[in-house]
């Protein structure tokens, strides 16, 4: 498998994609309220998943449980709705979570916005495309990197971390964040009917 490094993608998707609008192609009320409230469906089965087993074996242990269960979780969300569900990040660290070109423009668009002082937890972009000739909701919402990420995905990490890190996802590219970084986003797509 071919790989890009992020700062190729930024320069492709800086140079060829103009900024996002929300103006006339936002989703509708009722399908934006279903992502909202998907994408606590699926950051609280992280969150769920993650918590005790950072407490009962650190972030190595947490490393394993994500890896395991994080697909699992999205799948289980997205099979029990009309919607897709994934996330997706600028710096991947598995590389199925690779950015489409508009998931990347939004991310790009999202980094733009929280240097512009926009509160990073409250950023999300919806839009409806033109995907294979069909309409389509899409929806994003920022993952702020919490202070407990770093321990997985932050600039220095424990040698038994980097190590369970590399074994599981030889290419990652997750890590060098701080807290509050844009660790991400949630990304949702439903055919419009």
């Amino acid at each position: 498998m071919k790989f890009i490094s992020p700062s190729a993608l930024l320069l492709c998707a800086l140079v060829s994609l103009p900024l996002l609008s929300n103006a006339e192609t936002a989703i509708p009320d009722q399908e934006l309220k279903e992502a909202r409230t998907l994408v606590k469906s699926f950051a609280g089965g992280l969150k769920s998943a993650l918590k005790p087993a950072m407490k009962s074996g650190g972030p190595v242990n947490a490393i394993d449980v994500c890896n395991l269960q994080a697909g699992p979780i999205t799948e289980t969300i997205s099979s029990e709705s009309d919607w897709k569900v994934a996330r997706t990040s600028l710096k991947v660290r598995n590389a199925s979570n690779t950015p489409d070109a508009w998931e990347l423009q939004t991310l790009l668009t999202f980094e733009q916005r929280k240097a512009g002082g926009e509160d990073i937890n409250t950023i999300e972009h919806s839009e409806v495309v033109t995907l294979g000739g069909q309409s389509t909701y899409r929806y994003m919402k920022a993952i702020p990197t919490a202070d407990l990420c770093v321990k997985c995905h932050g600039s220095q990490l424990d040698h038994p971390v980097a190590a369970k890190v590399k074994e599981l996802y030889p290419y990652d590219q997750a890590v060098g964040y701080k807290a509050g970084d844009l660790r991400g986003a949630f990304s949702l797509q439903k055919l419009k009917y």
